[in-house]
């Protein structure tokens, strides 16, 4: 919802981000009260809209101003803009004459004769004015309310006074861009905006004997220049800690930088629905810290030790390519998707583990609130399986027997959305299946917490 908001906001009539409100997720209403001295547009307004990825079904005005009369019909002009609309329904007005001051509130379009536009009103109800009401003065919240659940406010000194938007499909059920925690989403972060991620995440691993603690900090930036394309990098940093019996050791690093682009090619909106499907590539650059050294003991035989002297380093090789085809479809309050990704990794100072195939599904329920009518507040759960397999690794330029695996872990995760642009998320992993081979640490459990944020 953040998305339209801020999509309707850029219009030269609209008014501060703030001060347009949701009314109704679910149906996808939305208020607004434009700018009193600004020509407003419908066609303006959907156009807006759309290039955010939204359909605008129909729109609902109250306008406040003069009437006038002329050879084409009945016109109803606005202070300060005088801004005119026609009035397509006069049967209200016509025990009016030309010049007395009116409110009127319709279905609101604009008609298209040539080369040349108009805005129309198709008039629903309709009350006089008294002369007074030319000064400004405050809101009447009770007698708006009375008029019609499409008003959102008054404009002081006349003008415009209120705007409802009936979109088709407003971002699903999710007031904030949110994605799975694990899975590849295939929405967008917003439109000529983005979103920025930290995450903080755990994970420990053994080998035998070998207790492995991974400490690691995700910071990632991404920015969606059009309705279809988004750019994003991350960047991360590992702290590695190891215990076997009397020996340990610990190391930090940075890890590879990836860059990111997904391309949404497929979009369909409905009712507190939404299904999509995208396409992201990714090239990990190798910019981490290289293999980790300074293992001895019972492990420091040459070819085991440097594949695992690699597995405790902070990058998992060199410059590698991923691949990845996500879907996903949301229907009320039930959140279905999940990805296929293909990472095919080089080495770097002589080592990689094995290129990789991961499927990942994701189910989602929003539990609060239990009467959704407005975005934020949310409390989403989250349940993720992640099956993966990766193929042997490579130390000095030979694979190492031993060093493939294929496993599959469940992940419970809550999301919580705290305002229009700010949610956070934890989510904790547990193996269910693990086929390894001997060289290759074996994954006990994982924690990421995370907060996004939306610009």
């Amino acid at each position: 919802m953040y998305n339209i908001k801020k999509a309707v906001s850029r219009l030269e009539f609209a008014p501060k981000l703030d001060e347009i409100k949701v009314s109704d997720i679910k149906r996808g209403l939305g208020d607004f009260t434009p700018r009193a001295d600004k020509l407003v547009s419908f066609a303006a307004l959907k156009e807006a809209l759309k290039k955010a990825g939204y359909r605008l079904d129909s729109a609902r005005i109250t306008v406040e101003g003069a009437l006038a009369q002329d050879a084409t019909g009945w016109w109803l002009e606005t202070e300060p803009s005088k801004q005119r609309f026609a009035i397509e329904t006069s049967d209200m007005l016509k025990d009016l004459e030309p010049g007395a001051r009116v409110e009127v509130s319709g279905d609101w379009r604009t008609l298209v004769e040539g080369k040349s536009s108009r805005e129309s009103i198709h008039v629903r109800e309709a009350r006089r004015l008294s002369r007074e009401s030319n000064a400004p003065r405050p809101p009447r919240s009770a007698e708006r309310a009375a008029l019609s659940r499409a008003r959102a406010g008054r404009a002081l000194s006349g003008g415009t006074d209120g705007i409802q938007v009936s979109l088709q499909g407003t971002a699903a059920v999710r007031g904030i861009f949110l994605a799975p925690v694990r899975t590849t989403s295939p929405g967008l972060a917003v439109y000529k905006g983005g979103a920025l991620t930290s995450r903080y995440g755990y994970t420990r691993q053994h080998l035998g004997a070998l207790k492995v603690d991974r400490h690691s900090i995700s910071l990632a930036a991404s920015y969606t220049p059009t309705p279809f394309l988004q750019l994003e990098i991350e960047a991360p940093f590992h702290r590695t800690s190891f215990e076997e019996g009397n020996e340990s050791g610990s190391g930090y690093g940075a890890g590879n930088v990836t860059l990111w682009s997904k391309y949404r090619f497929y979009r369909a909106l409905e009712t507190w629905g939404d299904r999509q499907a995208a396409l992201r590539i990714g090239v990990e650059l190798p910019t981490g810290k290289g293999r980790s050294s300074g293992r001895a003991g019972n492990l420091s035989r040459a070819g085991e030790s440097g594949f695992l002297q690699g597995q405790l380093g902070p990058a998992s090789g060199g410059l590698s390519l991923h691949a990845d085809a996500a879907y996903s479809q949301a229907k009320g309050r039930v959140i279905f998707g999940g990805n296929v990704e293909g990472v095919v990794r080089g080495e770097r100072d002589g080592f990689r583990t094995g290129h990789e195939v991961r499927v990942n599904t994701d189910l989602e329920y929003v539990l609060l609130p239990l009467k959704y009518r407005r975005p934020t507040n949310e409390l989403f759960a989250i349940l993720e399986a992640t099956c993966v397999y990766h193929n042997r690794g490579r130390v000095g330029g030979e694979e190492v027997p031993g060093s493939s695996a294929s496993e599959f872990y469940l992940a419970p995760a809550l999301q919580y959305v705290a305002n229009p642009r700010l949610a956070f998320e934890v989510s904790y992993q547990l193996p269910l299946l693990q086929n390894t081979g001997p060289r290759v640490l074996r994954t006990d459990r994982g924690l990421i917490v995370g907060l996004k944020y939306l610009y």
